[in-house]
């Protein structure tokens, strides 16, 4: 069975195209290569091309015949969407408008979509669960707002079936060392730290005056492999006929960007040096969420929930990242 996917070649889609192969699809990979990597697709095919590109897509449904479409193109750095919002309005939502267009002109196939927390803005409380009001703070989280509202309305117009998954923080890398996350620049704070512990750089600390307990903030971490899993389970939920949703992926615990950066030295056995900034525009001070019912309805039982083995994968990943390259 082929399943279309949509920036495929990016940190989190290339590890979801390994779990659709581990279970026996065929992960076509859809992306224009602005923020992927084509070392990441091993998998299966390769179509390059933009999602909004029309005449592009069809060519590709045609082809292919996909079941079902796996979206994660599109841009996601907060920072970037604070400093470029039209950039992120351009690509995350009107393309995907495109994108769902072109679908549908093909067929209503069932979509499973990657969203994000960033949806939820600054929460009433933590752990966040699905009940809690969405209220972006930020261009990014606004985008996917939006897409997850496109995706309802064409559920009740079309009768698109369809599940977003709102990740918290993707963290780690392929437990085998084949892929990982590899961006230029690096927004993230894992591989952030872990540079720094390589080179011996130093680690921006983006605001140490926040309403936490050591001033920094405070983020639910997800391996990168459990969500791929997460986003092989919705397909078939879909597949099956199971209803459409939005569930969150995040593990109930939240960790300081200082903690992450003392077990980083810890599993790396380097010291980082620290250097302390503003504020990053658009962050909220808190963000960790309930996944209560992800494991529920798509019977989804983390199996690297915990940071340290995390961040033992993402130091894995990036001191073989040039050879696997």
């Amino acid at each position: 069975m082929n399943i279309l996917v949509t920036g495929g070649a990016g940190y989190i889609g290339s590890h979801a195209c390994k779990a659709l192969a581990a279970q026996g699809y065929t992960p076509v990979v859809y992306d224009n290569f602005s923020r992927g990597n084509r070392w990441a697709v091993k998998w299966g095919p390769l179509e390059e091309g933009d999602i909004a590109d029309p005449a592009r897509l069809r060519g590709v449904f045609e082809k292919y015949r996909p079941e079902a479409l796996m979206h994660f193109a599109a841009y996601a750095y907060v920072a970037e969407s604070v400093q470029n919002p039209l950039m992120y309005y351009q690509n995350n939502v009107a393309g995907t408008a495109s994108l769902l267009s072109s679908l549908l002109d093909y067929r209503a196939v069932p979509v499973v979509f990657s969203s994000t927390c960033a949806t939820y803005g600054v929460p009433d409380g933590v752990p966040i669960s699905e009940d809690q009001p969405q209220r972006p703070i930020n261009p990014y989280g606004h985008t996917k707002l939006f897409v997850e509202q496109m995706l309802r309305d064409l559920h009740r117009s079309h009768g698109l079936a369809w599940i977003a998954l709102r990740y918290f923080n993707a963290a780690g890398a392929d437990p085998e060392g084949e892929i990982g996350e590899a961006r230029d620049p690096e927004p993230h704070v894992i591989p952030l730290a872990i540079t720094a512990a390589q080179n011996g750089g130093a680690f921006r600390l983006n605001g140490v005056d926040y309403d936490t307990p050591d001033g920094s903030c405070v983020r639910d971490f997800v391996h990168v492999a459990d969500i791929a899993d997460a986003h092989v389970r919705a397909l078939k939920l879909l597949l099956d006929g199971g209803e459409s949703c939005a569930l969150n992926l995040a593990n109930a615990v939240g960790y300081s960007v200082k903690q992450v950066v003392a077990i980083t030295e810890q599993v790396c056995g380097r010291p980082i040096r620290l250097e302390v900034g503003p504020r990053r525009a658009g962050d909220p001070a808190v963000l960790v969420g309930d996944s209560t019912r992800a494991r529920r309805l798509l019977g989804w039982n983390p199996s690297r929930s915990d940071l340290r083995t995390q961040i033992a994968d993402a130091w894995n990943w990036a001191r073989k990242r040039d050879e696997v390259r």
